[in-house]
C-alpha cells in the first residue's frame, strides 16, 4: 500500500493555505474594525467632556 501524505495531494496543500490567508485576513479585518470602533468611543466621549456636539 502507497504511503498516502498531504505532499501527494497538492490540492490539499492550496486548500490549506488558502484557509490559513483567509483565517488572517478575517482576523485582521476584525481587529481593524474594534479599532476603529474604540477610537470612535473615545474620541465621542471627550467631545462630551468639552462640551462639543
Amino acid at each position: 500500500m502507497e504511503n498516502l501524505s498531504v505532499a501527494n495531494f497538492p490540492v490539499l496543500d492550496v486548500l490549506f493555505l488558502a484557509a490559513i490567508a483567509l483565517l488572517i485576513i478575517i482576523s485582521g479585518g476584525i481587529l481593524y474594525l474594534s479599532v476603529i470602533e474604540w477610537r470612535d468611543r473615545r474620541r465621542q466621549s471627550s467631545d462630551k467632556k468639552l462640551g462639543k456636539s
